[in-house]
């Protein structure tokens, strides 16, 4: 027999059993024992009460949110880091960019942007050189013109930087060469007095980086000029071949032009087309990709026009 009865089988006394709710049921049943000697039965649509709405409740939607995964507990992570290969960090947080996007949202508690041994250390205004004394623990030269005794860099800067001359030279844009490279803390304390003795302090600030906070000393920052017959100054590289050159395809080497034109608002300096930086090949592709102008930019860092006393 069929669980549906037909709409017109609810005034029948057996539909009812099977039309109310059981709760309903005992007093249903009191109230037709009541009106049974009465004298005028009312009929079945006046004895029954509305039936109550059915509310139906839905089980509770679980919904798991699987926390975020700390690649600093990848092992190959941890062994490239120990390695002290830097490329190979990239590689294993997934790529330059993966890595970005991990160190801006706080999520790789091992690796440290002040750490000035790797090429994603951030120095300006409000970083420092850590440690203090640092000191690359290899430096050579690019094998092209110097114009100073400090014409030295990182070994793997210096090579990325003689690729990049040569391929200048190639493209028709001129010879380029070395007017600075690494800088010790010491060194920079005179390069930077001489400035001030020079200039004053607050002009010397936006030209010469203070004890400390030069990316000089870190072996990664190398300041480059023209070399056709002869080398020019720093001050002369702008509007050069080698300038549009080196703004354009530099990245292409693992260099970015650190302090640009109309940036001195976050990093404090005036333009210095001359001053490159070497971030690796990885991160000055995803550097250049993104249309980034300064570190601070790259890494989510707040602005470093001034010195923090």
């Amino acid at each position: 027999m069929s669980d549906v009865q037909p709409r017109h089988a609810a005034s029948s006394p057996r539909a009812l059993l099977f039309a109310v709710p059981i709760g309903l049921l005992v007093t249903t049943l009191a109230s037709l024992w009541a009106l049974a000697d009465s004298p005028a039965a009312p009929s079945a649509d006046q004895i029954l009460p509305p039936a109550p709405a059915v509310v139906r409740e839905l089980p509770a939607v679980q919904i798991e949110i699987e926390a975020a995964t700390d690649p600093c507990d990848d092992a190959a992570v941890t062994a490239a880091l120990a390695s002290g290969d830097d490329s190979a960090v990239l590689a294993a947080f997934g790529g330059a960019e993966a890595f970005r996007t991990s160190v801006i949202a706080g999520a790789a508690p091992c690796i440290s942007l002040s750490d000035a041994s790797h090429v994603w250390v951030v120095v300006n205004k409000a970083r420092t050189v850590e440690p203090r004394d640092y000191a690359p623990r290899s430096l050579s030269g690019s094998g092209l013109m110097t114009t100073t005794g400090s014409g030295t860099a990182r070994t793997d800067v210096s090579a990325a930087l003689a690729t990049l001359a040569s391929a200048a030279a190639d493209a028709g844009a001129g010879r380029i060469g070395v007017n600075n490279g690494y800088r010790s803390y010491d060194l920079q304390v005179r390069t930077y007095g001489q400035h001030v003795r020079a200039q004053g302090t607050a002009s010397a600030d936006t030209v010469s980086a203070r004890p400390g906070h030069s990316e000089h000393q870190t072996g990664l920052a190398v300041d480059v000029v023209a070399c056709d017959g002869h080398c020019t100054g720093i001050h002369a590289f702008a509007g050069t071949p080698q300038s549009a050159w080196v703004a354009e395809h530099a990245w292409e080497y693992g260099f970015i032009v650190r302090y640009e034109q109309g940036r001195t608002a976050t990093t404090g300096y005036i333009a210095e087309p001359w001053h490159l930086r070497y971030v690796g090949p990885e991160i000055a592709a995803v550097y250049h990709a993104g249309g980034f102008h300064t570190l601070e930019e790259f890494f989510g860092l707040p602005a470093a026009p001034d010195y923090v006393e």
